[in-house]
């Protein structure tokens, strides 16, 4: 007879017991549903439909040829990737950050869990920042630590954090604060006060402030958003998660970058070693061809997005039955509501069906968010348009 996978002699009963309830994201049932739908226009993942540009994959391959398949020496990354990431950095942001601040991680995803192992254990909490990237939350969980979500509030058709409620949240068991600015899902962006005041905070309480800041480049307006290193100092409590994947469509090639103070270093290397033993030598080519001659790439994507948010809205603006927050000015989602709807999943399965378009149901991103979904814009604005059309006549 078959043993139930939950009876107690089952092999999941020996695993650690806050893994067992970890989820995976339900995107991926919507998109079993999608299977044999035609023309579908698939917008609920967190990527484009660019291929990575010739000349990243060109220095790959080159890096290939040459024989760079073997380990990398430095845990931290090459060294002609870290000076070049060492003076992008300082031209986007004015701050010097030498080798000793930043590791180059195998995806953002990495740099994150890097980051929540080195400050998380069994008994302590970490607060965060929602509607948040699911992953963050999960993380959480993998670290052994209590995840503790504080919702933004909707004032006016602007998204806002109260710190209050989200200092409140914190307690002698908190060991972390995480944000991501740019959003993922909804494009909240945290300006130099927010910074100041969570640094603030930070320093009379000793909490590591966590800052995801992987859509930085995707702003509608100058070169990047405020970043939490430019009011940071060198030793503060205060780590910064980027890659590569957003603003180079470098998705599929997981090569990320997590800034920290230098005292840690030798910490977080340690723990590259043991969890990977470091990133791929031609990855690492193909990322440093991406600082070296990327900005135009980096400039077509924020063109890309924002033509696709103007497109949302001026086309889901038309109806009754769409609320939309105020245009989100970076990123590249917009998060919204149906009228009336309390629980956008159903909506989203039956837009699958209906008008061939797949959107993220909001619950994914925290509870308080489930009247909502999330609708990538990174393709064409006439798809995205089009998209919306079908939305549109299938409410």
């Amino acid at each position: 007879m078959k043993r139930s996978l939950l009876s107690p002699d089952s092999a999941l009963s020996r695993v650690r017991g806050n893994l067992t309830d970890l989820e995976t994201e339900n995107i991926a049932s919507l998109a079993a549903r999608a299977h044999g739908v035609p023309d579908m226009i698939p917008l609920w993942y967190g990527e484009g439909d660019i291929v990575t540009p010739a000349f990243i994959r060109d220095a790959a391959k080159a890096a290939l040829d040459d024989g760079e398949t073997f380990y990398v020496p430095q845990m931290e990354g090459r060294p002609d990737l870290h000076a070049a990431l060492t003076t992008y950095q300082a031209d986007l942001h004015g701050i010097e950050l030498g080798p000793e601040r930043t590791t180059i991680t195998p995806s953002g995803m990495q740099a994150v869990h890097i980051a929540l192992t080195m400050v998380l254990q069994a008994g302590d909490n970490a607060v965060y920042v929602e509607p948040q990237w699911p992953n963050i939350r999960h993380a959480i969980c993998v670290a052994g630590a209590e995840p503790r979500g504080v919702p933004l509030d909707l004032v006016e058709g602007k998204w806002v954090l109260d710190t209050d409620k989200l200092f409140d949240a914190c307690d002698a068991r908190t060991r972390a604060i995480i944000l991501s600015s740019p959003s993922n899902p909804n494009a909240f962006m945290a300006d130099a006060q927010l910074y100041r005041d969570l640094l603030e905070f930070s320093r009379r309480h000793g909490i590591w402030i966590i800052s995801d800041e992987v859509y930085a480049r995707l702003v509608h307006e100058g070169r990047a958003a405020p970043s939490m290193l430019q009011q940071a100092d060198p030793e503060d409590l205060v780590m910064c998660i980027n890659g590569f994947s957003k603003a180079w469509a470098m998705t599929g090639w997981r090569i990320g970058w997590l800034n920290h103070p230098a005292s840690v270093a030798p910490t977080v290397r340690a723990m590259t070693q043991y969890l990977n033993s470091g990133t791929a030598s031609f990855i690492q080519a193909g990322a440093l061809a991406a600082l070296v001659q990327g900005e135009p790439t980096v400039e077509m994507i924020r063109t890309r997005v924002r033509d696709g948010v103007d497109a949302v809205y001026e086309v889901l603006g038309r109806s009754n039955r769409v609320v939309l927050p105020e245009k989100p000015q970076g990123g590249m989602y917009v998060f919204f509501r149906f009228d009336g709807e309390e629980d956008a999943d159903p909506v989203c399965r039956r837009l699958v069906t209906d008008a061939g378009v797949g959107l993220a149901p909001g619950a994914l991103f925290g509870e308080s968010f489930r009247p909502y979904v999330r609708l990538c814009v990174a393709r064409p604005a006439e798809q995205i348009a089009a998209a919306c059309e079908r939305i549109v006549a299938a409410l």
